[in-house]
This record gives C-alpha cells, structure tokens and sequence, in this order.
C-alpha cells in the first residue's frame, strides 16, 4: 500500500530564511497547548488574530493510520477571531525535530504573535492548508466526533488528544466552541447504550 502522507520537511525548509529572524518564535495551537517535546528558550501563553481551530485535517502518523485516518487540529483564517495557544521562542535547530513533527501537510508561514505580555513578535504557525493530501475538510460535529473516536495510531488514541488539548483549554480559560463541541459529542458516544 502506498503511503498517503505528503511530506512536507524539504518544502519547509525552503519556506523561510530562519537567519533572517533576530528571534524565532513558534505558535502553537494543539498539542503544544498541554505537551511539547522539545528544548525552548521562551515560553508565553499567546494569542493569534484571524484564525480558528478545525478538525479537518487528517492524521495517517499520529493519531491515524492510513487505513483510518484520525483528525487533528489546522487553523481557518475566519475574520475578527483569535485563537488561544502557546508561544516559544527557538533555536533554528528545533525546527529539524519540528518540521518532521508536522511534515502529514502541514506549511509553516509567518504570523504575527501576541504575547500574554503584551509583546508582539513576528513568528511561525503549522498549517496544513486544503490543498494537501491529507485534508479531510468541514464535516459535522457528530461525523468528525465518530472518526476521532474510532482512529488511533502511533500517539494513541485521536479521541485523548481532543480531551486534553479540551481540558488544556479551560485551565487557560478559554473557550473554544469547536473543540468543546466535538468533546461533547465524543463523550456521548462514550456513554453506554
């Protein structure tokens, strides 16, 4: 069977001249919410204008397979909205562990970062864009909820990855109308008939 994971590293690499930045500052907006697993110099609760969290990318490496694929997190560019997540300021070198961390799809582009400090720095998101191989799309609540609660792959099961990134959120109190909505309806589908 042929892999369907577009492997993105080589494309990243050529996106941005990291020389080129006096700082190098990483958003994060999923999983590097509640775990990150890898060295900073920095670390800030941070916020981005313009985008919104989706379940409308697919994951055949973490929490899929590519017979059945999971769906993780990607951002939406939605007017008049911000999103939550964390800020970490880098090393250039992390980006080898990180570009192979996001290569199912997802692009690096640059973002303007506001800090919970009230600093703005010019940074870099992952996003994995419709035009890539592995992007499931818009689907309802309750038929993306069914997929994530029947994927799992190599980083466990796609349904604790909404849990905690679900219970991340309100620790930081923040709200986030798709993740707590898909969170509700996994829950529903936990309960016994």
């Amino acid at each position: 069977m042929t892999s369907i994971v577009f492997d993105t590293q080589a494309i990243n690499k050529q996106r941005q001249n990291l020389a080129d930045f006096d700082e190098i500052w990483v958003f994060g907006y999923g999983s590097l919410i509640y775990k990150v697993d890898f060295k900073f110099i920095e670390c800030e609760n941070a916020h981005i204008s313009g985008f919104e969290r989706r379940f409308w990318q697919g994951s055949h490496d973490h929490r899929g397979t590519v017979a059945h694929p999971g769906r993780v997190l990607t951002l939406s560019s939605i007017e008049n909205t911000r999103c939550f997540g964390k800020a970490f300021k880098v090393n250039p070198s992390v980006f080898d562990h990180l570009d192979h961390r996001e290569k199912n799809g997802y692009l690096r582009h640059k973002v303007t970062i506001s800090l919970a400090d009230t600093r703005t720095v010019q940074g870099l998101v992952y996003i994995a864009s419709p035009d890539n191989e592995a992007y499931l799309g818009e689907a309802s609540t309750q038929d993306i909820a069914k997929q994530i609660f029947d994927s799992s792959g190599p980083s466990g099961p796609n349904r604790d990855y909404v849990y905690m990134l679900a219970d991340a959120l309100r620790h930081y109190d923040e709200i986030d109308q798709h993740v707590f909505q898909i969170e509700h309806a996994l829950n529903q589908l936990s309960k016994p008939l």
